[in-house]
């Protein structure tokens, strides 16, 4: 797996790859060395892959021949994972297609494009021999079989051919990599109007399917609403390879952008309706992910408990074990959600996020101004003062802490609600009552879970003194974020206050 970085050009006929050898840095261009790359690109019938701008091709040639999965920029770069050859050409390999089940819900993959590249690279070097910059001028052969060109048998390929250049960053910084593109564009070059090879040979060909929108009008509470709707699912949708290879706070992410689409539409059953039967589904993704996530922040929470110790409160394998035991329950959880994500449940749900965000069940109000929507914000922090009253009212300890937990529940709400209509301040402060709690729930869980590795221990004749301590710590942690919340929730409250 790689984070790809690069800029991609037009360029005309006649281009030629200016001297670069001045830029910052940069001692030597070395080359330029030939390649000839032959990839076949796999997707569904209907272009799912394509359409959500993620690519799957096998490639011969070149200096990394392979299975290549590109998936959509985030932050400025691509996410590649590569596997070897193999064998087959014709089969994906098994990993790669579960990465991108969650697009092709288990439509097949096959062949939908061929693309010949003559490829002449020019590598930037630096003086210690490190390469920055690789400079790939691209003279590309497109050919789109006939089952894809347009859907009717003996319709022929299609050929498109055309030149581009990309500028990939290797080892320097982006600083360079903008200069690099400023040199191009000084010498002809212009922003790839494609967003990649295959899009440009198919775009040609046959069109990619577009994400169907809805309309609403600007400035409205529709708008607004529709809009972090897609957002969140979005966002959901961008995790799932991520989940699936258990990347780190991939299944945090994930959780959050469902928490997110079940909140909002809750929050927002006036403008967008008919959504109960999501919501509910939303709710058992969250908790499918929750056991997980659950037992990603005990593992932390412990080891890092355990790091933090001194020589003389450690007694026994302690660390050993709690890695062990507590890694063991983290691989099972997510061993869980993955086959959750592979079920036909999973992919229901995500047919319905594509029905909602195309084509959501606005109702009247969704036409009114986007600040009306700031009542409902109010109401959301209305509900969060409603559970904590209730909470206070509650005379048994034990009953109590169970209801500062629906205190939590309803503060989160409240965060999300402000955050999906820009009330930042508001999100922020119920954002901190979230995390006061959050922090006392965690730690009474970490409790929990320590005293069953101590039971384990205590079991195979082992040393139980350590964990004695860090339950005791855990215990003052959980006691002092208990004693510090009404002081935190009465300066929340005055600044909400003024707020709304």
């Amino acid at each position: 797996m790689a984070m790809e970085i690069e800029d991609k050009f037009d360029v005309p006929a006649g281009f030629e790859v200016p001297d670069l050898t001045g830029l910052p840095g940069v001692t030597e261009a070395a080359g330029p060395v030939t390649h000839r790359l032959v990839a076949v690109y796999f997707d569904t019938p209907d272009l799912r892959l394509a359409a959500r701008g993620v690519t799957l091709r096998r490639r011969r040639g070149g200096t990394d021949a392979g299975w290549h999965l590109k998936l959509p920029r985030s932050e400025g770069a691509r996410q590649e994972i590569t596997r070897p050859l193999g064998r087959s050409a014709k089969t994906v390999p098994a990993d790669l297609a579960d990465l991108v089940l969650a697009l092709t819900r288990g439509a097949p993959l096959a062949p939908v494009a061929e693309l010949e590249t003559h490829r002449t690279v020019t590598t930037l070097v630096n003086g210690a021999g490190v390469r920055l910059v690789e400079i790939a001028d691209d003279r590309v052969t497109g050919t789109v079989p006939e089952a894809a060109a347009d859907g009717e048998p003996g319709a022929g390929p299609h050929v498109e051919r055309w030149r581009e250049v990309e500028a990939e960053l290797i080892g320097g910084d982006e600083r360079l990599l903008r200069k690099v593109g400023k040199r191009l564009a000084a010498a002809g070059a212009v922003p790839a109007a494609s967003p990649s090879k295959l899009a440009r040979a198919l775009g040609a060909a046959r069109p990619i399917p577009g994400r169907p929108r809805p309309r609403t009008r600007p400035g409205s509470a529709g708008e607004v609403v529709a809009g972090y709707l897609t957002a969140q699912a979005d966002a959901l949708l961008a995790q799932d390879p991520r989940v699936r290879r258990a990347d780190e706070d991939a299944v945090h992410r994930m959780r959050v952008a469902a928490r997110r689409l079940r909140s909002a539409l809750k929050s927002f059953d006036a403008v967008v309706e008919d959504t109960a039967g999501l919501r509910k589904e939303l709710k058992w993704l969250g908790r499918v992910l929750g056991e997980a996530r659950d037992a990603e922040v005990v593992r932390e929470r412990l080891i890092a408990g355990f790091d933090a110790l001194g020589e003389g409160a450690v007694s026994g394998p302690v660390r050993l074990r709690l890695d062990a035991e507590l890694g063991a329950a983290e691989r099972e959880a997510l061993d869980r959600v993955r086959e959750a994500l592979r079920g036909e449940r999973y992919f229901a749900l995500l047919d319905a996020l594509d029905a909602l965000t195309g084509a959501p069940a606005l109702t009247g109000a969704a036409d009114r101004p986007a600040r009306t929507l700031r009542a409902l914000a109010a109401g959301s922090w209305r509900r969060v003062v409603k559970a904590h009253r209730a909470a206070l009212a509650v005379a048994d300890p034990a009953g109590r802490e169970h209801a500062m937990h629906d205190v939590r529940k309803a503060a989160k709400r409240a965060r999300y609600t402000a955050e999906a209509i820009g009330m930042d301040e508001l999100a922020e402060r119920a954002e901190a009552v979230q995390d006061a709690l959050g922090a006392r729930l965690d730690g009474v869980v970490a409790q929990g879970r320590l005293a069953a590795v101590a039971d384990a221990a205590r079991r195979d004749g082992e040393d139980t003194f350590t964990y004695g301590v860090l339950t005791g710590l855990e215990r003052a942690r959980t006691e002092r974020a208990r004693e510090e919340f009404p002081r935190l929730w009465k300066k929340t409250s005055k600044a909400v206050a003024k707020l709304l």
